[in-house]
């Protein structure tokens, strides 16, 4: 095996692409200029249930500059309708077995029920407010009291890959012979998506051939999405995404309007660009969905787990069988010989939720840790104790060993760091005036979820020495061409500096899309593939070239560095050999298969978050002061992007603790904050100080090199944290989220 010396991974380089994105020049869907442009505008339903009776369009089509109204009567219908099957697995991935006009009910509220054409944004918005829409309106159904009555226990949730029931042992033995049981009932808010760039679809047809510009996570989903949709051969689409403003899962799945986008571009003859408003992103992208988990766990004196009972309740589409799958980490974490999930869904007016910043265990750990900090008090032992005697070395569901863990390491790095060790237990014991002050801690996990199919990418090498390494990943903020650049240039030998990553394209290799912490893992396997086997055939040429100084050395013995092949004192640049050999480039592709599904590993990512908080003793306000996040994220591929993530995660949990949530009005199914005017996030003001510890683990089972990822891991367990410091700081146990004044007062 040849070997380089590895210099650039993990180092904390800047982003190659920053440059053109603080200076403007960084081209975001809908910013791509396109000759004789058309604009779209979505009208979207106002009542969350029943159907359409009537849409008079006159008055809209008589504005000047308008193109087209479309409405179910006149849009065409689509070849076919895809499978609800998550975006991890390289294939078509639409958001929900529904597409919008198609007939005349209306299954949600800010449904799609026309689309109004013009030639600029301003005339299709005004025409779209004179769309006369009359409707036979029925009771909607979209809380969860209006739905408990009517709930069943889900065969299979996620696209069909989660069983909705999962068990081993007997739970209910378990809760008779525990000597404590902790029994707790928690509700979460519906969230929102609000990435700093709204969706958006350019859509420009030449002959039969579709060009997209599209706001996406995965170039290739949207690619296989809409050639189902449309019926079209995917030879004749091609799907540019070079920059996307964030995402953070509102782009993962593909949802209707890219095919909106080309369907109006092919009727009106032009290009056309649909951009959601503010207000549509809530309505047309998916959310986190409204949920109740009830949690009960059992336990000897000692806190040993006995038992752990985990129920969730929550609302889906009338179409689909979705929930996030909030189960995951109870069952696999902790030591318990008995566990029992289950996921309730009910159907309600609402588009099928979707995938959104740690989806699953950013909510499921938040009851997990929160109850268990419950029990850590009933036992009277510390925290961190507690998840101790609770540790298992194993995937306690599978019976797998971790193909990596390094949790125990993240228990110690964060508390020293935090300073645990000088917490008084006692809550409400510590008070600086008004303010009482609380600490407390959870764990952190994460899935490893490899994709379903295989990755490729491909790597040149220029004469001159330069090398160009390709896959068609877009880039959504989180850095992606610097790091796969990095990881291009160890795997070549060269410097960082004469390596280029071009991404963004379906000409490009197919890379499924980047969702769930995968794509860190995926991309650079395939990347680092792709330049191993570029390397090793440029070693290769050199070695079997007589006019080569290597030629007859082995192969297993030569070193690359800074673009020099090397064996012992013999050696000669890939310039030399390229250009001696009249060849302009040498090029080689390299593929990546991901582990088996049923690989007898356990495959999670690992950290623990630390909180402080102050609580106004008289106004119930929270202020979190300090937040520390230890993780085990695998091998790191540069460290400041990786910090720069997980602290995102860490103030999105923040967020998700305090501020974050939406609620559907009962009586006409619409969302009371319905938009990003009216909906909380934290601010710089709210951002306390952020410690991130970073903890490398050597894993040789989820990718070469090793790699987990770290976009979801940082919101895991910071909710928790917070919840359990509040109860430190009052006494009083919040099991809602956001926590309010109202719930401290």
């Amino acid at each position: 095996m040849t070997t380089t010396v590895p210099s650039a991974i993990g180092q904390p380089l800047d982003r190659v692409d920053g440059h053109a994105k603080v200076s403007g020049s960084a081209r975001y869907s809908a910013e791509i200029p396109v000759r004789n442009l058309a604009y779209a505008c979505v009208v979207p339903s106002r009542i969350a249930a029943g159907r359409v009776v009537g849409i008079d369009t006159t008055a809209a089509e008589a504005e000047d500059g308008v193109l087209a109204v479309l409405t179910h009567e006149t849009l065409p219908k689509i070849a076919e309708q895809p499978p609800l099957i998550p975006s991890l697995a390289g294939t078509a991935a639409p958001s929900q077995t529904f597409f919008p006009m198609q007939d005349d009910t209306v299954h949600y509220a800010g449904q799609q029920i026309a689309l109004v054409v013009a030639d600029t944004w301003e005339r299709a918005e005004h025409a779209a407010k004179l769309v006369r829409v009359t409707y036979e309106e029925t009771p909607p159904v979209t809380t969860l009291d209006q739905g408990r009555d009517t709930a069943y226990e889900a065969e299979r949730i996620f696209g069909g890959w989660i069983p909705g029931r999962a068990e081993r042992g007997d739970v209910d033995a378990g809760l008779r012979d525990a000597d404590i049981v902790v029994d707790s009932t928690f509700t979460y808010a519906a969230n929102n998506h609000n990435p700093l760039e709204p969706s958006c679809t350019t859509a420009q047809w030449d002959g039969d051939n579709l060009l997209l510009y599209d706001a996406t996570q995965g170039v290739n989903a949207t690619q296989m999405t809409v050639s189902r949709l449309l019926g079209l051969p995917m030879s004749r689409i091609r799907v540019i995404g070079h920059y996307v403003g964030g995402s953070f899962g509102s782009k993962a799945m593909i949802h209707a309007h890219p095919t909106l986008a080309a369907m109006a571009a092919r009727a009106v003859g032009r290009p056309v660009k649909l951009a959601l408003t503010r207000e549509q992103m809530f309505t047309s992208v998916g959310h986190r969905e409204e949920q109740e988990q009830h949690i009960t766990l059992g336990a000897t004196r000692e806190g040993r787990l006995t038992a752990v009972r985990h129920h969730k309740l929550s609302p889906t589409s009338h179409f689909d069988d979705w929930a996030e799958p909030s189960l995951g980490s109870s069952s696999q974490i902790y030591a318990s010989p008995n566990f029992e999930g289950v996921y309730r869904l009910f159907r309600a007016n609402t588009m099928t939720p979707t995938f959104m910043r740690a989806p699953g265990e950013a909510s499921g750990m938040h009851a997990m840790e929160c109850a268990l900090d419950e029990l850590a008090y009933e036992v009277g032992v510390d925290p961190i104790e507690l998840r101790l005697r609770n540790h298992t070395d194993v995937d306690a569901m599978s019976g797998h060993p971790w193909s990596s863990s390094g949790l125990k390491e993240c228990y110690e790095r964060g508390a020293r760091s935090f300073g645990w060790a000088d917490r008084d237990p006692r809550p409400g014991a510590r008070r600086e005036g008004n303010w009482l002050i609380g600490t407390g801690m959870a764990t952190a996990s994460y899935q490893v979820a490899p994709p379903a199919n295989p990755q490729r990418a491909r790597a040149r090498l220029y004469a001159d020495g330069t090398a160009v390494v390709q896959a068609a990943t877009p880039d959504f903020g989180t850095g992606v061409a610097t790091a796969m650049t990095q990881v291009a240039a160890d795997a070549l030998g060269l410097p960082v500096d004469r390596c280029r990553f071009e991404n963004g394209d379906t000409d490009l290799p197919n890379i499924a899309a980047a969702v769930g912490s995968a794509g860190a893992g995926m991309i650079s396997a395939a990347v680092h593939n792709a330049a191993t086997a570029l390397r090793e055939q440029l070693i290769s040429s050199a070695v079997n070239d007589t006019g080569s100084p290597l030629h007859g050395a082995d192969p297993d013995d030569v070193v690359v560095r800074q673009g020099v092949m090397t064996a012992g004192t013999a050696s000669e640049s890939y310039s030399d050999l390229l250009q001696r050999n009249f060849r302009p480039d040498a090029e080689a592709t390299g593929q990546w298969s991901p582990p088996a599904q049923d690989a007898p590993y356990g495959m999670m990512t690992f950290g623990a978050q630390f909180a402080e908080v102050a609580v106004d003793a008289d106004l119930g306000t929270v202020r979190v002061r300090r937040l520390t996040g230890a993780f085990a994220p695998g091998r790191v591929l540069n460290s400041k992007m990786a910090r720069s993530q997980l602290m995102g995660g860490m103030l999105w949990g923040l967020g998700q603790a305090l501020l974050e949530a939406n609620y559907m009005q009962p009586d006409t199914g619409r969302w009371v904050n319905a938009s990003l005017g009216e909906y909380l996030v934290p601010v710089n003001a709210d951002a306390p100080d952020v410690d991130v510890q970073l903890i490398e683990v050597e894993d040789r089972v989820v990718n070469p090199l090793g790699v987990k990822g770290v976009g979801e891991i940082g919101q895991v367990g910071v909710s928790a944290a917070i919840a359990n410091a509040v109860h430190h700081a009052t006494g009083r146990r919040v099991r809602k989220l956001p926590i309010t004044i109202e719930d401290l007062l």
